[in-house]
Order: structure tokens, then C-alpha cells, then sequence
């Protein structure tokens, strides 16, 4: 007994010693591999970019997915079974002029084509193997958001001021969308200013875009509006300090930009009658083929040609308000009598039809049958916050609002 009792050390030791060795035998091996694997490098898609030769090209007006691979000597047959193994994963038939592409070829002494890759635009990638088992993979690439602040003053449009900040134009688009119930962009003014929080979207370090705005501050005139964003119900809208809703029940014009050329006015010299002639509408100036939107919710009554009008669009939105849209080039696929629309959708084409000097619509407004100036209306406002929300809400609005007042604004 005693003489085991001295043995049990020396055994633990032999059968610790044995557990090295046999670790020692299994672990080189699979710290070669890891290793092997730690210095393949990647590309932007995955790809071990280093093993191949990679040409990059720019697809060409009229130009196919095929007759890029034929010219990259890829028979006529594995094209068709490539067409094949892209379906419900990407249409072949999409690819267009300024897609970017990438081959990969062998680095052998007769190069051979491995993998395509097609960009169709900053963020998605369609990536076809080309082997004896044909695969075809999407995939996205990585978006990094990036919150920012940013404040300008106007000196003569929305777009310089932001331009000159080397800002994307984008958020010109998205201001106009915001506030398009308070403010008429068509009638900015300098010194008018604005204030903005918002994400921007960067891919490879470089800006792709506005992703979205949390708040934003316009003074217009000496009015100021502020826009805090909110989700009740699963749907997030803009609301103002009070948790009002910023949407009316009408888009304050039918265009996104351009500018007035002719207000409502009982007394006008009309350009082509050469008379004083009543004006009922408001016109907008915009070049051909500028899309004109329905201001609000409604049924179109009437989408026709008339001698004076052109082509022309009338909307019932409901028992008080009307509204029409003249002079279009063409109307949007659809747009008839009995079609219900939507406020913000495309209803028409900026045009010169009927008794017109250039391209513009003229847009008309009516209130229980009277035609009335819109921009002297007082429109009803869309829900607010609701009661079970406010609280939070307010918490939200309050935070922002901060950050908005404390980003700097430098008045001319």
C-alpha cells in the first residue's frame, strides 16, 4: 500500500507528460492551418483578391452581362448556365450602363476567369463563380453611420448654402420633404437659416448619402419651424415642440423646387391674350419633364385636354377642398377619373400645353367651391402625439432640442 502511495506522483507526472505530447503532435498542424488562413487577405468582397489577376471595367451603353463574358473568352453554354443559376437571386436583364464590374483571373500562363463581380450600386454586389459547379452569391457592403450636426445661413438657395459646405444635396431634398408644410422653398429668402441633426452614411470611409434626420430648425421670414422625429405605432413623421404633426392635409406646392412666376391675383396682364385677365392659381416654373405631385389625399375627377388648360389634372381631396394642376406635358402612367391618389405621388409631367408661355404648372386651389389663394390658407393639420405617447415624446423632444439649440448659427 505504502509502496503505491509513492508510485501515484510519478504517474501523474508520466500521464500529465503524455497529454503534452500528444497536444504537442495535434497542435502544430492546426496552428499551420489557422496560420494559412490569417494570411490570406480579403478584398472589399471577400474575395482573396491577391491569388488572381483583377481587372476592373465599367459596363457601356447597350451593353449585356454575356457580351462582357464573351469577351472574356466564356463559351456561350456556361453563360446560359450562369443565366440559370442567377435567378431569384439577380436579374441579368437589370444591368446597366455604369455598372462597375470586376474579373478575377487565374495567374497562370493561360488566365482564366474565376469570378465576376457586378456592382449595380454603391451597396450591393453580385458575385458569380465560374467553375465546373456554377454559384452565384449577393451581398451587401458594410454602412457605417455617422451622426452629425450641421447650421448655414442662406445667402441664395438651400443648395449653395449647403454646397458650400461640402454637404450632400440631399438633405435639401429631405428639409423640403420635413417641412413642406411651413415652409414654401420656393420663396426662401437670405438670411433665412436652418439647423440640422442628422446620420450620414459612409461606405469604405467615403459619404454616400443622408440616412436620416432626428431634428431640424428653419427660421423662414421671421417665422421658425422645428421638426423632431418620433414613432408612435410603429411609424415614425416629424412633429413640432408641442407634438403637433408638421403634415397638413395639402404639400404647400406641386413641385419639390423651382419658382414662382405668377401669383393668385383677381387683376393680371395676361402674356398671350394681351389683356387684364383674372389669375385663380399660383404658377410654377420648372424645366420639361419635372414630375408634379398631388398636394393631398384624394380622387382624380378629371385628367384630360382642354384648349386653355392643356393637359390638366383635377383632384377632390373631400367635401371643402379641390385641387388642379395645368399644362402638363403628359400624365403618370394610370393617373384617370375614379383613381384614388396619394399626397406626394407623381400625377403629371411639367409641360407647356394649352395657353402657355414656357414650361410650368399652374396650380389651382378651392375651398366649398371658391377658388381661393393656397398660399394664404390655413390648412388642417394631420394627428398629433397621441395621449398614451407624450410623455415620452416630450423626454425625446427636449434632448434634441438642446442639441439643436446649441449648434452655433453665424447670421450675416
Amino acid at each position: 500500500m505504502r509502496k503505491t502511495l509513492l508510485l501515484l506522483p510519478v504517474l501523474i507526472v508520466i500521464l500529465a507528460l503524455a497529454g503534452c505530447e500528444q497536444k504537442e503532435q495535434t497542435t502544430p498542424a492546426e496552428k499551420e492551418k489557422t496560420s494559412q488562413q490569417d494570411t490570406v487577405k480579403t478584398d472589399e468582397f471577400g474575395l482573396p483578391a491577391d491569388s488572381f489577376t483583377v481587372k476592373r471595367g465599367e459596363v457601356k451603353k447597350r451593353q449585356t452581362l454575356s457580351g462582357i463574358l464573351l469577351s472574356f473568352e466564356i463559351p456561350y453554354k456556361k453563360i446560359i448556365e450562369i443565366a440559370e443559376a442567377a435567378k431569384g437571386k439577380f436579374d441579368i436583364k437589370k444591368i446597366k450602363k455604369g455598372d462597375e464590374y470586376f474579373a478575377y483571373f487565374t495567374k497562370d500562363s493561360l488566365p482564366a476567369l474565376k469570378y465576376f463581380v457586378l456592382k449595380p450600386n454603391l451597396v450591393d454586389f453580385v458575385i458569380f463563380k465560374i467553375d465546373s459547379q456554377i454559384t452565384v452569391t449577393t451581398g451587401k457592403k458594410k454602412i457605417d453611420y455617422v451622426r452629425k450636426t450641421v447650421a448655414g445661413v442662406i445667402k441664395n438657395n438651400l443648395y449653395e448654402t449647403l454646397a458650400e459646405q461640402n454637404l450632400s444635396p440631399q438633405l435639401a431634398l429631405k428639409l423640403s420633404e420635413i417641412f413642406a408644410w411651413q415652409v414654401d422653398f420656393y420663396r426662401i429668402q437670405k438670411n433665412d437659416a436652418f439647423k440640422v441633426i442628422y446620420d450620414e452614411k459612409f461606405i469604405d470611409g467615403k459619404p454616400i448619402g443622408v440616412s436620416k434626420i432626428y431634428a431640424a430648425y428653419f427660421k423662414n421670414r421671421k417665422n421658425e419651424y422645428y421638426a423632431f422625429l418620433f414613432r408612435q405605432d410603429g411609424k415614425e413623421d416629424y412633429y413640432d415642440e408641442e407634438g403637433g404633426s408638421l403634415r397638413k392635409a395639402f404639400l404647400k406646392a406641386p413641385i419639390k423646387f423651382g419658382r414662382i412666376t405668377s401669383r393668385y391675383t383677381l387683376h393680371r396682364y395676361h402674356p398671350i391674350l394681351h389683356r387684364i385677365k383674372a389669375h385663380l392659381g399660383t404658377d410654377y416654373a420648372a424645366p420639361y419633364g419635372t414630375p408634379i405631385m398631388a398636394t393631398g389625399d384624394g380622387v382624380v375627377i378629371e385628367a384630360r385636354y382642354k384648349r386653355n388648360n392643356g393637359n390638366y389634372v383635377k383632384i377632390r381631396h373631400n367635401s371643402v377642398y379641390t385641387t388642379q394642376y395645368l399644362h402638363m406635358s403628359r400624365f403618370a402612367k394610370g393617373i384617370r377619373p375614379g383613381v384614388k391618389v396619394k399626397q406626394g405621388q407623381v400625377i403629371g409631367y411639367v409641360g407647356a400645353t394649352g395657353l402657355a408661355t414656357g414650361p410650368h404648372v399652374c396650380y389651382r386651389f378651392w375651398k366649398n367651391g371658391k377658388q381661393v389663394d393656397h398660399l394664404k390658407e390655413k390648412l388642417p393639420s394631420s394627428k398629433p402625439i397621441e395621449k398614451k405617447y407624450r410623455e415620452e415624446f416630450f423626454k425625446v423632444e427636449k434632448k434634441l432640442k438642446a442639441e439643436l439649440d446649441a449648434i452655433p448659427l453665424e447670421e450675416n
